[in-house]
């Protein structure tokens, strides 16, 4: 499977004969990408295997442009025949399209030329017999722990893709990727008194990845400490982020710089370009080229080369998150933040988005709260791009006289993003598990609502 899977010069080899078809039919310009993929995950419960799914995929992507009218089409089928038919519906679209001033390809002078070496291929692999063992080893450590009674199921994966892209201005970039996964989600208590909680590992390189048993004893363990949760009365404290949720402030702050919300104004952070926005020390990077990163790669969505951003320095805001329609509209240039599918115009993403380590111990950043919150989980969605208002419900522990004491549910927390990213103290357990990383954060003032 991985010969199948990585064989890159043969997607780009197709890719040209697609563009340059789409040029000798009447096209001024045209990228197309490829994504192919396969991938197997197994869902085990009570010992029992419940699902086994593999699945393939075999996507391709075309893009044309004539003058400024644009069109997509996508196939999963080569065949000459078929391309050629898909060369012309992407025409026929294109000319009865709606003219867009800031469609077109990305500027020749910023394509990627030179492309790093990332190390995220790993041609291990797994057969579903092995996953199933990872799935039920990682669900019987958790159900071996004291105080658990029943299990939503182990899992496990592992998957192989690779992508490539090409342009009509001579970009031509391919890499590929794998990923492996272990998970655990169990339940403690009896009756109304019921808690979960879960655990999961991924990585791009199998011997990174957790074992089976670390993460069903770190599942088990997390939901009996969740027991006989209390409700606290509303008030005004400080809240503590644990390192499993803390990254969402960032994602919503990367929400915020989006080129895209700030072309069309819809952004509570559209004014503060070169301003102070989170308190002193605090230092948000995006870097692409991350080795093994789950995020990583050598090149954007539309070939541009890309390269570590510092987006935040010193609490001060230095840049937005660009693809080259959100750059012509704010009349700046691409910085290689592009994503794209096979089937819609790239869109403008973060890669390995991180928030640095500060130089304050977890149990430093809570000796000093009296009251406050310690959040392990949140719930829904309740953000105001525009505003910055934020309110969520939460569930953790209650923290008293700088302890962590007893868990707590049913509780909102709610602030404006821009006041909380001013109130903001990280703590220095940064650890990279995901595409988007904070280490454990305090930001003071927040409201918490409860009974």
């Amino acid at each position: 499977m991985s010969t199948q899977y990585t064989n890159e010069q043969s997607s780009l080899v197709i890719l040209d004969d697609l563009i340059s078809l789409a040029r000798k039919k009447g096209a001024e310009a045209a990228d197309a990408v490829r994504i192919q993929g396969a991938s197997t995950s197994v869902t085990v419960r009570l010992g029992e295997t419940e699902e086994i799914e593999r699945s393939e995929a075999h996507d391709l992507g075309l893009r044309v442009l004539i003058g400024k009218q644009q069109a997509f089409v996508s196939s999963n089928d080569t065949n000459p025949d078929v391309l050629e038919e898909l060369v012309d519906r992407a025409l026929a679209m294109a000319r009865n399209m709606p003219e867009d001033e800031f469609c077109g390809l990305a500027e020749k002078s910023l394509l990627a030329v030179e492309f790093p070496e990332l190390d995220l291929y790993d041609d291990t692999e797994l057969s579903a017999e092995a996953i199933v063992g990872m799935a039920k080893e990682a669900e019987d450590t958790a159900l071996a722990v004291d105080g658990v009674t029943n299990s939503e199921g182990g899992g496990g994966s592992f998957g192989h893709a690779s992508i490539a892209l090409a342009t009509s201005d001579g970009f031509r970039g391919a890499y590929s990727s794998s990923s492996f996964s272990v998970s655990a989600s169990v339940i403690a208590g009896e009756g109304l008194g019921m808690e979960r909680d879960y655990d999961y590992d991924s990585q791009r390189h199998f011997t990174e990845l957790k074992s089976p048993a670390e993460i069903g004893r770190r599942a088990g363990e997390r939901v009996v400490k969740l027991l006989n949760p209390r409700k606290m009365p509303s008030g005004q404290v400080p809240v503590i982020y644990g390192d499993r949720v803390s990254g969402s402030i960032l994602s919503h702050f990367a929400g915020a710089i989006s080129g895209s919300s700030i072309a069309r104004g819809t952004s509570f952070l559209k004014e503060e370009m070169g301003n102070k926005i989170f308190a002193d020390g605090i230092n948000v990077i995006d870097d692409p080229h991350r080795l093994r990163g789950p995020s990583s790669k050598p090149f954007d969505g539309e070939g541009v080369a890309n390269a570590r951003l510092d987006l935040v320095e010193d609490g001060i805001l230095q840049c937005w998150i660009l693809n080259s329609a959100s750059a012509q509209q704010l009349d700046l240039t691409s910085n290689g933040r592009a994503s794209r599918g096979t089937a819609s115009p790239p869109g403008a993403s973060t890669t390995n988005l991180y928030m640095e380590a500060g130089d304050v111990s977890v149990s430093d950043l809570i000796k000093d709260i009296k009251s406050g919150l310690y959040i392990t989980s949140l719930i829904g969605f309740g953000i105001n791009g525009v505003t910055g208002d934020y309110s969520r419900g939460a569930s953790g522990f209650w923290i008293e006289n700088g302890e962590i004491l007893f868990p707590v549910s049913e509780l909102t927390v709610a602030g404006n993003l821009k006041q909380m990213f001013l109130n903001l103290t990280a703590a220095d357990d940064l650890e990279f598990r995901h595409g988007t990383n904070a280490p454990t954060l305090r930001i003071d003032g927040m409201m918490v609502a409860g009974t």
